[in-house]
């Protein structure tokens, strides 16, 4: 059993290594931002609030979040271990997390910035099943229909160019105190490098293994 945090600006990649590492590591993955989209979706109490933040592109209050958090995690079989991502954002969210789970290691994806600009603004994303594309190297057979089920495909309104280099500047400002907690704390990091617009999620999911068995983790 493994528990581990994924680290990376948005459209780093952190979402689809983490699905590639949930079957070759046997782990449940917790994307906070799928299960608020999903709130929100939903039209919950608790939806409408997160929907009032994250449509401002506003931090989740942490009180909201850690409900949300420790929900989900409940949910897990015992004995399984889990894969965090977009929790924790702030270091109360870190401190609370230690209260409830012990973290193995951090995942750290390092990515420059114009490939998260490309890859962003490139991706289309499937209005009924969420099934996502790139309209450079994961391409729909037809264009703007989802080749799963048909639906059409849109762009998000935060994966405009102007938009992604604002998130990426309020992500790297949150994020590195607590890359610096966690490093304070002692514990492992592996760090996975892209500086190739083509490089296939394969080889960094790879890279990212190498990392954790020589950590004797994974």
């Amino acid at each position: 059993m493994v528990n581990l945090i994924i680290f990376g600006a948005p459209g780093s990649g952190k979402g689809t290594y983490a699905s590639r590492l949930k079957e070759r590591l046997n782990v449940e993955v917790i994307a906070t931002g799928d299960l608020f989209r999903e709130m929100i979706k939903l039209d919950t109490p608790l939806g409408r609030k997160v929907k009032e933040y994250v449509e401002k592109g506003l931090l989740v209050p942490d009180d909201i979040t850690l409900e949300v958090l420790k929900e989900n995690l409940a949910k897990i079989p015992k004995g399984k271990g889990f894969i965090l991502d977009g929790y924790p954002r702030t270091i109360w969210q870190a401190q609370s997390l230690e209260e409830i789970a012990k973290i193995d290691a951090v995942i750290h994806l390092v990515v420059p910035d114009w490939i998260i600009i490309k890859r962003l603004s490139s991706r289309r994303i499937c209005q009924n099943c969420g099934a996502i594309y790139n309209l450079i190297f994961l391409k729909p057979k037809r264009d703007m229909i989802c080749d799963k089920c048909g639906g059409p495909l849109y762009q998000r309104s935060d994966d405009t160019a102007e938009v992604i280099k604002k998130r990426i500047e309020v992500y790297e400002k949150q994020t590195q105190p607590l890359l610096n907690y966690y490093r304070g704390k002692g514990v492992p990091f592996v760090e996975a490098k892209c500086e190739k617009l083509e490089t296939p999620p394969e080889v960094v999911v790879e890279e990212i293994l190498k990392g954790l068995k020589k950590l004797n983790i994974a």
